[in-house]
C-alpha cells in the first residue's frame, strides 16, 4: 500500500506563509527603509527614504536657495515682492525633518513605510517678528493705496470724469501670519517679475484695511451729466453797461471746480476773483468797465487847463459777476447763455465842468528830486507815484501818504530796496519811497499847506535839501498834511528812472512861500562800525548836525508870517563790508 501523506490544513499553511512573509517584509523594511517615508518632500525637496541626517543635509542645501526666492503678495490690487530673508523667515530644518520622519520600530510602522507615500510636508518656519514687521511696513509705504473720491475736472474746455478708487492700508500685525503661511506653502515668485498681469493670480493677498470713496462713480457720472458737460458746451456772454464780453469754455474751466458737499454730492464752485483777474477777461473788461477817470488837468504856464474829459466808471462786485455766470453754465444755445451783470456807475471827482468850481485853477507848487538810477528805485518810486497821482484833497481834509500808497509789500507792487534802520543802510521792502515822501513834503511846504505829521531821515542824505525832507515807515511814521487853503487841492505825480516830480494844483492862499535855511549847529563827528553779516550795505561817513529852516509866507510882496522847522541829524558812521 502506498504511504499517505498527511496534508497540512490550509489555514496552517496560510498562517505559516504569512508568518514567513511578515518576517521578510520587516527585515526588508529594516534593511532598506530610512527614517523618512518614500515620496515625502518638504518645500518641494524630495527626502523620501532618507535617514534623518541625510534629509537634514539635503534640506539645508536645497532650501538655502529656495529661501532666497521672493514671496509674491497683494495689497488691495497692487502686487509686490517680499524677500523672506529680510522679513526674518527661514525653515527650521531639524524640526521639519522631525515632522516628516516616522517614529517607532514596530512591524506595522516599518512594513507600512514600504507601501506609504509621505507626500509634501509643510516645513516648520522660524519667524523674526521684528524683521517681518519692518519688511511689511517698508512694503506698505510703496504699496498702500490712498482712497480716491470720484471727481470732475475741467481741462482745455472739456469736462473729464475721475473714477473713484478704494483705499487699502496694509494691516501689518495680521499680515505677519499670512506672510509666514505663504512662505511655509512655498508661494514664491522665483526669478519671475511680479506684475499685476503675470503674478497677481498666484500672489498671496495680505490682510488690509479698506477705505471706501465718499464720492461714488454714480455721483461722478451724475455731476458730469447734469452740470459739467453742459457747462463746457459753449462760451458764455456777459453784458455790462450795454457792452458785451464773451468768455470761452477754456477760460471758464480754468476757474471752475466741483467740490463735495456734506451730503456727498459734487457741487460747482466758481473762483470769481480768479476769473475776473484772468487776462482773457481782465483785458477786455478794462475797456468795458472800470473805475471812473478824472478829467486830465494840464498847465498852460501856471494856469490849469482841462485836457481830456472825465469818464464815468462802471463798478460791479465779484458777487454780481458770479451771480450772472453760474446760471448760464447749465443752459444750451448762444441766446440762453447770455446774461447781464449788475453794475453801478461811478462818477469822476474832477470833470471839465467842476474843475473851476473846486478851485483847481493854478499851480500852487511843484518840486523835483533827482536820484541815482537803480532797478528797485524805478519800481518802488514808480508804484508810489502811480498811487498818489490824482489825489483830490477837499478843503479841511487831511491827506496821508501811508493811507494813499498802502503797505509796501510785494502784493502791492513793491520790491526790496535800501532803507535806513538804526542809523545804517539795510534791505527792506519799499526802499526808495522816502524819495517820493521828500518830494511831496517840499511840494506841500511851498504850497503853504499845513503839515500834520512828518519826520526826517535819522542822518542827512546829500540829495535832499537840509531840513526839508521826509521819510515814512509803515505803521510808525507817516507824512500827512491838512488842506487849509480853502479850496480843493489836486496832486499830480510823475516819475522817471532818475527823478520824481510832485505838483499841487488848486488856488494859492499866499502869493509866495520861501525857505530860509540857517547854519548847521551842534556838529558831531561820525564813527566807524562793521556792517551786518547779511545784506551789508557800505556807508560813507558824514557829520551829524542840527539845522533850522524858516518857512516864510508873502502876500502882496510883504512877509505875513514865518514858521520854524528844526531838524536833528545823527552822524552817519562809516560802515565797511568784509
Amino acid at each position: 500500500m502506498p504511504r499517505r501523506v498527511r496534508s497540512v490544513p490550509p489555514v496552517v499553511l496560510a498562517g505559516g506563509a504569512l508568518t514567513l512573509g511578515v518576517g521578510g517584509l520587516y527585515a526588508a523594511g529594516m534593511l532598506t527603509g530610512g527614517d523618512i517615508d518614500a515620496g515625502t518632500s518638504v518645500h518641494g525637496v524630495d527626502i523620501g527614504g532618507l535617514s534623518r541626517a541625510e534629509a537634514a543635509q539635503k534640506l539645508d542645501t536645497s532650501l538655502s536657495a529656495a529661501g532666497s526666492k521672493a514671496l509674491v503678495v497683494k495689497i488691495g490690487d497692487r502686487v509686490g515682492k517680499v524677500d523672506p530673508r529680510q522679513a526674518g523667515l527661514s525653515v527650521d530644518v531639524q524640526k521639519s525633518v522631525d515632522r516628516a520622519a516616522h517614529t517607532g520600530a514596530d512591524p506595522v510602522t516599518v512594513i507600512g513605510g514600504l507601501f506609504r507615500s509621505g507626500g509634501d510636508i509643510e516645513p516648520v518656519v522660524r519667524t523674526d517678528e521684528d524683521k517681518a514687521r519692518a519688511a511689511l511696513e517698508k512694503l506698505a509705504k510703496t504699496h498702500d493705496q490712498k482712497v480716491r473720491d470720484g471727481a470732475v475736472t475741467f481741462d482745455d474746455g472739456e469736462a473729464r470724469e475721475v473714477a473713484p478708487r478704494s483705499g487699502y492700508a496694509l494691516d501689518v500685525g495680521a499680515a505677519v501670519g499670512a506672510l509666514r503661511t505663504a512662505f511655509a506653502g512655498g508661494d514664491t515668485a522665483g526669478d519671475k517679475t511680479a506684475t499685476a498681469g503675470s503674478a497677481a493670480g498666484s500672489a498671496t493677498a495680505l490682510p488690509t484695511r479698506e477705505t471706501k470713496p465718499k464720492i461714488t462713480a454714480e455721483e461722478t457720472r451724475r455731476a458730469v451729466r447734469e452740470f459739467a458737460r453742459p457747462a463746457m458746451s459753449a462760451p458764455v456772454t456777459l453784458i455790462l453797461g450795454g457792452k458785451r464780453l464773451t468768455i470761452s469754455q477754456g477760460t471758464l474751466g480754468e476757474h471752475l471746480k466741483m467740490r463735495p458737499d456734506d451730503a456727498g454730492k459734487l457741487t460747482p464752485k466758481l473762483d470769481v476773483k480768479g476769473l475776473r483777474a484772468d487776462p482773457a477777461v481782465a483785458r477786455p473788461l478794462a475797456r468795458i468797465a472800470g473805475p471812473a477817470r478824472d478829467a486830465e488837468l494840464n498847465l498852460d504856464g501856471d494856469r490849469v487847463v482841462v485836457g481830456a474829459d472825465a469818464r464815468t466808471g462802471q463798478k460791479f462786485t465779484d458777487k454780481a459777476l458770479g451771480k450772472a455766470v453760474m446760471p448760464l453754465l447749465t443752459r444750451s444755445g448762444a441766446a440762453a447763455r447770455t446774461g447781464e451783470v449788475d453794475t453801478e456807475k461811478t462818477r469822476p471827482k474832477v470833470t471839465r465842468e467842476n474843475a473851476a468850481q473846486l478851485g483847481l485853477k493854478e499851480k500852487m507848487s511843484s518840486f523835483t528830486v533827482n536820484f541815482e538810477p537803480a532797478p528797485y528805485r524805478t519800481k518802488n518810486i514808480g508804484r508810489a507815484v502811480q498811487l498818489i497821482n490824482g489825489s483830490l484833497v477837499r478843503p479841511g481834509e487831511t491827506w496821508s501818504l501811508n493811507k494813499t500808497v498802502g503797505e509796501r509789500t510785494k502784493a502791492n507792487g513793491f520790491t526790496d530796496g535800501t532803507i535806513i534802520l538804526d542809523g545804517q543802510y539795510t534791505k527792506a521792502a519799499g526802499g526808495g519811497v522816502s524819495t517820493v515822501a521828500t518830494t511831496t513834503y517840499n511840494a506841500l511846504f511851498f504850497a503853504g499847506l499845513k503839515p500834520v505829521e512828518h519826520g526826517a531821515h535819522s542822518f542827512y542824505i546829500e540829495r535832499y535839501p537840509e531840513g526839508r525832507e521826509a521819510t515814512v515807515a509803515w505803521g510808525s511814521l507817516d507824512l500827512k498834511f491838512n488842506n487849509d487853503s480853502g479850496k480843493a487841492v489836486y496832486i499830480q505825480a510823475k516819475a522817471t528812472d532818475t527823478s520824481v516830480t510832485v505838483t499841487f494844483l488848486g488856488t494859492k492862499k499866499y502869493d509866495d512861500v520861501k525857505a530860509i535855511k540857517g547854519p548847521r549847529t551842534n556838529v558831531q563827528k561820525p564813527g566807524e562800525r562793521p556792517g551786518a553779516e547779511k545784506d551789508c550795505e557800505p556807508q560813507t561817513p558824514l557829520e551829524g548836525f542840527d539845522v533850522t529852516v524858516q518857512r516864510v509866507f508873502y502876500q502882496r510882496g510883504e512877509e505875513v508870517k514865518r514858521e520854524p522847522f528844526r531838524t536833528h541829524y545823527i552822524p552817519r558812521d562809516r560802515v565797511t563790508c568784509d
